[in-house]
This record gives C-alpha cells, sequence and structure tokens, in this order.
C-alpha cells in the first residue's frame, strides 16, 4: 500500500510546517502515466514523499529465521524555492531499519535522518542509489540491489536479486487509496527478490539467505481526512505468486479503502478494488508497555473472477510493536508474518491513536 511511513511522517510534521511557505507546491499523481526504468527507480524530488521499503526474511542455518525492514525515504519539505541559500531544507532523506529476531522474541530498530546535501545524504535522479550517513541502497551494475545499514544493536549487508519483473500496482502503477481520485501514488513492487548476504547481532556476524520483497511508491496527497490508518500486507507465496492487500481504516475501524493485486507465478496479474479485499480479526495482542490492542493473527479474504481465496496471516512472534515516540513518531505493529504456503510482512497503523498526516 502507499504508506507514509509512520515514524517518519510524525517526526517531520512540525518541521515541514515550519520550513514551507503558505502554499508549497508539489507534483501530482495522475493515472495514466506510464513508468520509466530504470530512472523510476530513482528519487522523485517534485513529490511531497516517496520511499523505498524493503521486508524479508532470513535464514541464518542454526536458528529460527530472521524477518528484517529496510526503508529510506525522501521527502520535499516545501521550503521557499526563491531561497537561495545552500541550508534550505528542501530535500530531507530518512531511514530506517529493524530486525524481528524469534530467539529473543525481541523487534530491534534504528534510524538516520538528514537533509540533502553536505555529503550527509544524496539520493540519484536516475537510478536506485541512496547514501544516507553510513546507511545505503544502491541498484548495482549487474541489477542487484545492495544495502547496508548499521544499528545499535545489529548490522544487516544484504544482496537482493531479482527473480520476476517490476509487478506494477493499481492501475499500470497508479494506485488509489481514498474515495477521491487524488488520493493516490505511483506504486510498484519487486516480489521475490531473491537475499544473500550477512548479519550481525550483537558480536555475532553470520552469513544469510532467504527472500524479500520491495515496495516503491511516490506520492503528493494525504489519505482521506477520516482515515485513522491502516493494514498492510505483502507476501512472497512458495509458488512463487506474490500478493499485497491492504485497507484503509475510519475510527470506528470500518475500511474506507482497500486494494492489492495477485499475481499468480508466470501470470498476468490481478488488481484487486476495494470490494475484492476483506480483513478480519481472528486474535489480538495486547502489548504490555504501551498497552495499545493490535490484530495481530488475521483472516485475509480476496474475491476473484474464479471465487475467493483466503489466507490466515500469523505472526513470527506477537510482539512486533514499534514504539517511536522517542524519535517524535507513534507507535505502530510492524512484522514479519506467514501464511498457509507463504512468508511476509503486516503492518499495522493507527490503533495507538489516529495517525496525523
Amino acid at each position: 500500500m502507499a504508506r507514509w511511513k509512520p515514524w517518519a511522517v510524525a517526526a517531520l510534521t512540525m518541521f515541514l510546517v515550519a520550513a514551507a511557505p503558505a502554499s508549497p507546491r508539489y507534483a501530482e499523481v495522475r493515472p495514466g502515466v506510464a513508468l520509466a526504468f530504470p530512472a523510476d527507480h530513482g528519487a522523485h524530488p517534485d513529490f511531497r514523499t516517496e520511499w523505498w521499503y524493503v521486508t524479508g526474511w532470513l535464514e541464518t542455518g542454526d536458528g529460527p529465521p530472521v524477518g528484517f525492514q529496510v526503508t529510506f525515504f525522501r521527502s520535499k519539505t516545501g521550503s521557499d524555492p526563491a531561497n537561495p541559500s545552500a541550508f534550505a531544507p528542501r530535500q530531507v532523506l530518512f531511514a530506517h531499519a529493524a530486525v524481528s529476531d524469534a530467539r529473543t522474541g525481541r523487534l530491534v530498530h534504528d534510524q538516520r535522518i538528514a537533509r540533502e546535501g553536505f555529503g550527509l545524504g544524496t539520493a540519484s535522479r536516475t537510478d536506485l542509489d541512496i547514501v544516507l550517513d553510513d546507511w545505503t541502497m544502491k541498484r548495482q551494475a549487474d541489477g542487484r540491489i545492495r544495502t547496508k545499514v548499521q544499528g545499535s544493536d545489529f548490522v544487516l549487508d544484504l544482496v537482493l536479486d531479482s527473480s520476476q519483473p517490476v509487478l506494477l500496482q493499481g492501475k499500470g502503477g497508479y494506485s488509489r487509496k481514498g474515495p477521491a481520485p487524488s488520493q493516490a501514488s505511483y506504486y510498484y513492487s519487486l516480489p521475490q527478490l531473491k537475499v544473500s548476504g550477512r548479519i550481525q547481532r550483537g558480536r555475532k556476524a553470520q552469513a544469510v539467505t532467504g527472500q524479500a520483497w520491495m515496495d516503491r511508491e511516490w506520492s503528493s496527497t494525504l489519505l482521506d481526512p477520516s482515515a485513522v490508518g491502516w493494514d498492510w500486507l505483502g507476501v512472497n507465496l512458495a509458488d512463487g505468486s506474490a500478493l499485497m492487500a491492504f485497507q484503509i481504516r475510519d475510527a470506528s475501524g470500518r475500511p474506507l479503502w482497500a486494494g492489492g493485486t495477485l499475481r499468480p507465478a508466470n501470470r498476468p496479474a490481478t488488481s484487486l478494488g476495494p470490494d475484492a479485499v476483506r480483513f478480519s480479526t481472528v486474535r489480538t495482542w495486547r502489548s504490555p508497555r504501551t498497552r495499545v490492542t493490535y490484530p495481530v493473527e488475521r483472516q485475509l479474504t480476496v474475491r476473484l473472477p474464479g471465487g475467493e481465496r483466503r489466507w490466515r496471516v500469523r505472526p513470527l512472534f506477537d510482539d512486533q510493536e514499534l514504539d517511536s515516540r522517542a524519535a517524535g513518531g507513534p507507535i505502530y505493529w510492524e512484522g514479519a508474518v506467514t501464511v498457509e504456503g507463504g512468508r511476509g510482512y503486516l503492518e499495522l497503523t493507527g490503533y495507538a491513536s489516529p495517525l496525523k498526516l
């Protein structure tokens, strides 16, 4: 789903308001615009925000699997373009990474933030090549993507190798997120990525293999004013299929909008409209720290031309809550999950309090 990453949006809110002129101008998302590669792997600085979002599962060979997430963000502040100062914060870059460690039943995470320039952060406009301090994500000459992040409790140094073509979400990459056509993003995914590299937890470094999913989105619009949060799921199925589904909820928990895509292995993708996606709750978990209750076990029902399909979504472990209040962000749940015949990631926002964008 088009995801304004919760902690990043909240952390920037006051800064962006202060930096922006009275009527900042951003590029608009419109239907019918063909995505072009490799340029669309790179940054789109005229749009308000975008992200490069990777989630996946790693096998270490001597223990349970490990979930991981690495995300880079770019946000246009709306600062006055007439300001000649090199210090004007025109673009801000964020990065966030987390590891779901089933050995300990803990999620650990870290982040970086800097304005673009001054050797601190860059995001290429011609291909995927992002540098933020000592964190990087780059598409190499051989087409593989390498990302390296070093947190306080972990290090990830991973290579992602595409095994399938780009998956355009929505209608040719134009993905609706609400009742109004303007509530949309440009959105594509790279599912079924083959992963190799290493992970370090504490002082122990290990070689890893695995699978990952990458989402790319850029947009300038906000969610519907009555939206409080969203549920998003991305799954690599063992038969080579790829499944993405999301819903955006109002204060009563009802979906304001929903959508997704199912691409069977070696077959065309089916785009799923708002009436074709339904999430239901099987089991909830209450955080012992924040007292927030999350629907961590779900059933996803998808209506297809040939009938309905259902998947039971189960977490790798329950406690994958991310409390980003120390960095100015919200509380939300994001973690590794399984379905029958597949593995993926689930994100749940707006359960602690309405998400303000």
